[in-house]
């Protein structure tokens, strides 16, 4: 009998798959199961972001911009609801629920359940859900590098690159020029017998040899040399579906940690002379994974250095190792230099431009400035410093031609801002979707003031004011000067609710 819990999580997963398409003949698998003990987080390792977006959201990204047509499997578990909500249901994209964790090859075997073996006959890639930063390019290749190679099987591989007693990952064990007995391998050189798990090599006895056999022929691997061993196992795999779908349930859970290893595959197929090639990316950093926050930071770090590097020559970045952009946003900035027409955008340090900001020519963002949402800025605008600017989906919060905002204003919500405009420190505005708040063209707002939903006609000046919806107009004096708005307070409610302290 199902528990209460998982009747609701295998209902969040079927509410939010859609159909598989099988007019492709091809299906990602992203392995998102894991919660990560390390990580020492209440929230699943999936969902911590890596430059803004979740972990396997990135990889969900990757693969379906790299494949452009693409099938995915996303195999859900501990924080299963969490990760189907903030993923959401989208096209041709079906979550599989592993209810224990039993390793990667257990994870596979529940995915291969979602797919109709009749009607597909494909390719079958896996990747892990905490890879976030393999990009699409690197996908492409992969998958391009494994039916060019004409392989049965084929594993995405790393180098390791710090000390040897620091890498965690399987080791790929390949044949060596000359076996046991002294007798060239020929051919069969370089080619990859299997993968042994880190915690697998570290139970060996350093006193003996760990042996197997490749093609009849016997290879030995010292507990120090396994160790050293560089070349690391990704968790990224390509399959022709027929012989994965044969052989997956063959997977033995004879290990250190009595689980299912997607990796002891290598083995079985070697075993039944079906073909397995490995190949490495052109980037290493693409193959990063975590399982605490110093990686997680890391990665965060290499996200932010490619960003940099993008834009390093197109926009002014103050500090290379203290700003935020989304990458649709350095996306449209790349766009935009394509015209050939100067940009002059400045980035401050520790400025956070996030997704659907529209950035304008000639744009000053100055130190901490925050501007998340459907924020569009005119053309000459200069922020100040620690100016928040944000506002709710379906809102847009449009800043005209030549304004200017000062230090530690805070603006949020259904805003227009009129050219010219100037609004200086300590104001705050808001604006909501029923009453919408509109600044006119050379308004001065200045002095601790709080504007909402509110409607001010062009050339007026407000001074320390709250003015709460509210239509301020131009009237102009007997010197044709235009009457200040100064001190406007409103009437105080529950004024019987306060005394004085004696």
């Amino acid at each position: 009998m199902e528990s209460t819990e998982v009747k609701e999580i295998l209902e969040v997963v079927e509410n939010n798959s859609s159909p598989l398409n099988y007019d492709i003949n091809e299906i990602a698998i992203i392995l998102a199961a894991g919660h990560g003990k390390r990580i020492k987080s209440h929230k699943s390792k999936m969902l911590h972001k890596i430059w803004g977006i979740p972990t396997v959201e990135r990889v969900h990204n990757s693969c379906r911009n790299g494949f452009k047509k693409m099938n995915i499997i996303v195999v859900v578990g501990i924080k299963a609801k969490d990760v189907v909500q903030v993923l959401g249901k989208r096209d041709s994209t079906v979550f599989a629920y592993q209810d224990v964790q039993n390793g990667t090859g257990h994870a596979v075997q529940v995915a291969l359940e979602k797919i109709d073996r009749k009607k597909f006959d494909g390719i079958v890639y896996v990747l892990p859900g905490d890879m976030g930063l393999i990009d699409s390019s690197t996908i492409k290749y992969f998958r391009d590098e494994f039916k060019k190679s004409g392989s049965d099987m084929m594993v995405l591989t790393g180098i390791f690159e710090s000390k040897p007693e620091e890498n965690s990952y399987g080791r790929i064990i390949r044949v060596k020029e000359i076996d046991d007995n002294g007798k060239p391998s020929g051919n069969d050189f370089g080619k990859v017998i299997e993968i042994i798990e880190n915690k697998d090599i570290q139970s060996l006895d350093a006193g003996k040899p760990y042996k197997v056999k490749y093609n009849n022929k016997s290879y030995s691997y010292s507990k120090k040399e396994l160790i050293e061993n560089k070349e690391f196992n990704s968790g990224v795999y390509a399959f022709k579906f027929s012989k994965l779908a044969e052989l997956i349930h063959s997977i033995s859970n004879d290990n250190v940690q009595n689980e299912i290893y997607i990796t002891d595959l290598i083995s079985l197929f070697n075993k039944k002379s079906y073909s397995v090639t490995a190949i490495s990316p052109k980037e290493q950093y693409v193959l990063m994974g975590f399982n605490n926050k110093s990686v997680l930071k890391e990665m965060e770090d290499v996200a932010r250095k490619k960003a940099y590097e993008k834009l390093k020559d197109i926009v002014a970045i103050d500090d290379p190792d203290d700003f935020f952009i989304d990458d649709t946003v350095v996306d449209e900035i790349i766009e935009m230099d394509k015209k050939n027409v100067p940009l002059d955008i400045n980035i401050g340090k520790g400025v956070h431009i996030g997704k659907e900001v529209k950035l304008n020519y000639n744009l000053e963002l100055e130190k901490n400035v925050f501007v998340e949402g459907n924020v569009k800025f005119g053309e000459d605008v200069i922020i100040r410093q620690n100016v928040y600017l944000s506002c709710f989906p379906g809102q847009t919060l449009e800043i005209g031609n030549n304004v200017e905002i000062l230090s530690g204003d805070i603006i949020k919500g259904n805003i227009v801002i009129g050219e010219k405009a100037r609004i200086e420190s300590s104001v705050n505005m808001t604006g909501s979707d029923e009453f919408p708040l509109r600044i006119g063209k050379n308004v001065l707002i200045k002095g601790t003031s709080y504007i909402f939903g509110s409607v001010i006609e062009d050339d007026v000046y407000i001074e320390h004011s709250v003015i709460i919806k509210k239509r301020v107009d131009k009237i102009f004096k007997r010197d044709g000067s235009i009457q200040p708005i100064r001190f406007y307070l409103p009437m105080p409610e529950g004024i019987d609710a306060i005394e004085e302290l004696k």
